[in-house]
């Protein structure tokens, strides 16, 4: 089916707004013909994940589209550069990269970005409405305003996510369109036990394997029996874009979209069910973790999707008024930073640890090089991502065991939750 625009999209395609918008709706309608899209619909905002230098053309695209004018026609916030802007933490980038990366950063706040600098801006008050079409990049952004908020996006990559945000619509296509939403797959965990899916640990085990058995189907969780809460969605979500293509899950009788099994499914039978068994979670744990009983560890990073203000206070509660022994990387939002407080974060800092804002050390060289080094994590996401990013191999525990080896330098786990 051909693609038709609009008469308003004709001329913005023309120059009518600019060469900077020209040039946006342009790689907006050759995805759609590309998608197959027979139309663009109008979307209410954007989340950048453009904004993260991984070379000069990216800045030099960004910086071409201010030259040509170019401005964001809807509310369009920005997911993590590659310097920590607020001075947290130092960023080892040298030039000419760091200043590429700086020219990149400033380009999008010039095209009318908003400066968040954070992968998880539903926790920073970028909410979509229940229904409304956006353009949304970062994957677990992307699973979280899908299958939390019940807005509708793609998985939008570099750059197609920025121009969107300036033509202000996107392709009438995939996760847009109510039958492609309807769960084909269920995924039973009801055997892991009420217990178990209360422990903040069991979420990015969960999500790490419905990502690698859902890949990019659309899935219903069953056997969930309350809410686990936004930040346990959050993971286990971050877990599933990470080790799968998941852009949307359900959860019955959790998430909007799911109050039962018959809606999600749209009152079909499911072309497929996936019983959780203790052996398979057993499994997915394990594969968490690629250091082989190490003795020590040499740092621990949490905060991959960034940590909400909930998490930072439950950090410095776990570690009262002892100081750690290791490096420990918490990778947050300004706007968390902003909801703690001053004190919190002295305190924090003064017991060693290094706030990481704007970014995360995992997408940037924040952390020492170490051939050989071990890092500790209670995210999904890190886990799935450090030991190709960093170099580092990775230990999997609670947020409790992270706080707990890095005050005595080495693997603790099994410590008391929070």
């Amino acid at each position: 089916m051909a693609l038709e625009l609009t008469e308003a999209e004709r001329a913005l395609v023309s120059g009518a707004s600019g060469e900077g918008a020209a040039m946006a709706m342009r790689i907006v309608a050759e995805s759609a013909r590309l998608l197959g899209a027979s139309r663009l619909i109008p979307i209410a905002s954007a989340h950048i994940d453009g904004a993260l230098y991984h070379g000069d053309s990216g800045t030099l695209f960004a910086e071409k589209l201010v030259e040509g004018g170019a401005r964001v026609a809807v509310r369009a916030t920005l997911n993590v550069g590659a310097l920590d802007l607020t001075g947290c933490s130092h960023v080892r980038l040298a030039e000419p990269q760091r200043g590429m990366a700086r020219r990149m950063m400033e380009a999008y706040r010039a095209l009318g970005c908003e400066p968040s600098w954070t992968c998880a801006p539903y926790q920073a008050g970028h909410r979509p409405a229940f229904g409304a079409d956006v353009a949304w990049g970062e994957s677990n952004a992307v699973a979280f305003c899908n299958s939390v908020l019940g807005a509708r996006t793609n998985r939008y990559g570099d750059f197609l996510d920025i121009a969107c945000a300036i033509a202000g619509r996107a392709p009438d296509c995939g996760l847009h369109r109510p039958e492609n939403r309807v769960a084909t797959v269920v995924f039973d965990v009801s055997a892991s036990g009420a217990a178990y899916l209360e422990d903040e640990t069991a979420w990015p085990v969960l999500g790490s394997l419905y990502g690698r058995e859902i890949g990019a189907a659309v899935g219903v969780v069953s056997g969930v029996p309350s809410h686990p809460g936004e930040d346990a969605l959050k993971a286990f979500g971050a877990a599933a874009a990470s080790s799968g293509a998941v852009g949307l899950f359900h959860i019955a009788g959790v998430t909007p979209e799911a109050p039962d099994m018959e809606t999600a499914l749209g009152n079909r039978e499911p072309a497929m069910t996936i019983r959780v068994t203790p052996a398979m979670m057993a499994d997915a744990s394990a594969r968490l973790s690629t250091a082989e009983r190490p003795e020590h560890i040499d740092a621990v990073a949490v905060g991959s999707p960034h940590l909400s203000a909930d998490e930072l206070r439950a950090v410095a509660r776990l570690i009262g008024d002892r100081q750690l022994t290791v490096a420990f990387y918490a990778c947050t939002g300004r706007h968390a930073l902003d909801a703690v407080g001053a004190t919190l974060r002295h305190d924090l800092e003064r017991a060693g640890v290094t706030l990481v804002a704007d970014t995360c050390v995992v997408v940037t060289p924040i952390m020492r090089e170490l051939p050989k080094g071990v890092l500790m994590t209670n995210s999904g996401k890190f886990a799935h991502y450090a030991p190709g990013n960093t170099g580092y191999s990775v230990l999997y525990g609670s947020l409790a065991d992270c706080v707990e080896s890095a005050v005595v330098g080495r693997p603790v786990f099994a410590a008391s939750a929070v």
